[in-house]
């Protein structure tokens, strides 16, 4: 994934920008940027923040950084912001997204007389170097972020600063958000409403989809007038989005409760399903359980808690084997909560499964009667293709793609629309051989319906590929 934060300010930016787009942390886990605009020209610093938290990474490089303009990121991929000089004057470029026609762009690049572009390892090519390569075509800023939207396959966002403002593009669809913050003498852009909050900045508007403004110190203008047509990330509410963010004007951790009552209503005639306890998974399967515990009377607890000292980040490393050594090493069993106990357990997705096993086995070994587990979003069928939510290389890393081939076999593929009806019997079987795999005692998902009325949009407005393959 990834995430963003730019300033434009009548005076220094590079305090705000520092702590902005620190607030994105949760995006992103293996590299941090900042760059801005002084005295001095161009600035720039990148750093690797696998293993240490952004802050201590950039604090030596705060003074030095010193301008009114800054964009800055937190990336799960490749180095940025980069810097760039061409026809259309130099500037800094910062980007979001996922870009599936890769190839293709190359090629339309190098015969536009592009004659090269830097590798990173592996042999990629920098994803948001060859969007500034896009814009270069183009005879002006706006033009080249016209062209980039509708050439992009996939999904992108682009922040991108001049010496003079920033140019602030939210992708075709609106996928992802932009938000814009004001305080007397700045504007600011972040992927995230609340980063700017402790910085003194109140929200000013939401970019549409497609919609191109520029911000400076005095304010903020549209380039390019929104599309009318939206499919914002409904993953963002259930499980990536910060709590205390809000998009399209609905916040995250409502949407959570809202989520969580509805689970609880589907389990009220379940003879089956009688509970001590309700439990989220740390972290972002907590607020769904409060909201299934307020709505069904049963109690909240943490049989485990997260240790975070050590370990705060959610995905690092990059090996698997490893991430799910560390997952486990996280979550303390609290036996006095658990031993003898039937537990419900909400955790935000089941992606491979393989961390919820392993936290389900070791709650049977702490004395758990019962675990019944209740996803807070509809099985995941697909790999996202519009956004880079997660490391797989192929479908069959989802539990669900697994159990469909060994059921289905060759057949599988033109199957996956029936998988995805919670009123099929197939979907039911899928859910029970997910459920033997894994060893819980019960397993419900949220359903897609009741998702969509948890967030509260338009279901034309959302994205649900990785549910029912409908982008």
């Amino acid at each position: 994934m990834g995430g963003f934060f730019g300033v434009a300010a009548k005076e220094s930016c590079t305090l705000d920008l520092f702590y902005g787009v620190d607030y994105h942390s949760h995006l992103g886990t293996r590299r941090g940027g900042m760059a801005v605009y002084g005295p001095n020209g161009f600035n720039r610093a990148i750093h690797n923040i696998e293993n240490s938290p952004f802050r201590t990474k950039f604090e030596r490089d705060v003074d030095e950084l010193e301008g009114n303009l800054g964009i800055a990121c937190i990336s799960d991929n490749e180095p940025q912001p980069l810097l760039v000089q061409s026809h259309l004057g130099s500037f800094a470029i910062t980007t979001v997204g996922k870009i599936n026609n890769v190839d293709e762009l190359v090629k339309t690049t190098y015969e536009h007389g592009h004659t090269h572009f830097l590798e990173m390892s592996g042999g990629q090519i920098n994803p948001t170097e060859l969007v500034a390569a896009l814009i270069n075509q183009r005879n002006s800023i706006v033009e080249g972020l016209r062209y980039v939207q509708q050439a992009i396959e996939g999904s992108m966002t682009v922040l991108l600063m001049t010496s003079e403002g920033i140019y602030a593009a939210r992708d075709r669809y609106g996928r992802t958000p932009v938000s814009i913050g004001q305080k007397e003498g700045a504007f600011c852009a972040s992927f995230e409403s609340f980063a700017y909050i402790n910085l003194g900045y109140t929200s000013y508007r939401e970019l549409g989809p497609s919609e191109i403004a520029y911000i400076t110190p005095e304010g903020v203008e549209t380039l390019s007038a929104p599309g009318k047509e939206m499919k914002i990330c409904s993953f963002l509410w259930t499980y990536y989005g910060y709590p205390t963010s809000s998009y399209e004007g609905i916040n995250v951790e409502n949407m959570r409760y809202r989520c969580g009552s509805m689970l609880a209503k589907h389990d009220k005639n379940r003879e089956n399903v009688k509970p001590d306890i309700v439990a989220g998974v740390p972290d972002s399967g907590i607020a769904h359980a409060i909201g299934y515990a307020n709505e069904s009377g049963i109690p909240y607890a943490r049989p485990f808690i997260k240790y975070t000292p050590t370990w705060p980040r959610s995905f690092m490393p990059q090996n698997q084997s490893q991430r799910n050594l560390i997952a486990r090493m996280k979550l303390i069993p609290v036996k006095e909560l658990i031993e003898d106990k039937k537990l419900l357990l909400i955790d935000d997705s089941i992606v491979r499964g393989t961390q919820l096993r392993e936290t389900t086995q070791f709650l049977y070994q702490s004395g758990a009667k019962e675990v019944h587990v209740r996803p807070a979003c509809p099985p995941l069928l697909y790999g996202c293709k519009y956004l880079n939510f997660s490391r797989s290389k192929s479908e069959l890393d989802l539990i669900t793609r697994r159990v469909i081939l060994e059921r289905e076999g060759d057949k599988a593929e033109e199957m996956l629309s029936d998988y995805a009806d919670p009123s099929s019997q197939n979907y039911e079987e899928m859910l029970e051989a997910i459920r033997k795999q894994l060893t819980f005692t019960t397993l419900s998902y949220h359903r897609l319906d009741d998702l969509v009325e948890s967030i509260g949009l338009s279901p034309c407005q959302l994205c649900t590929y990785c549910f029912n393959g409908k982008g």
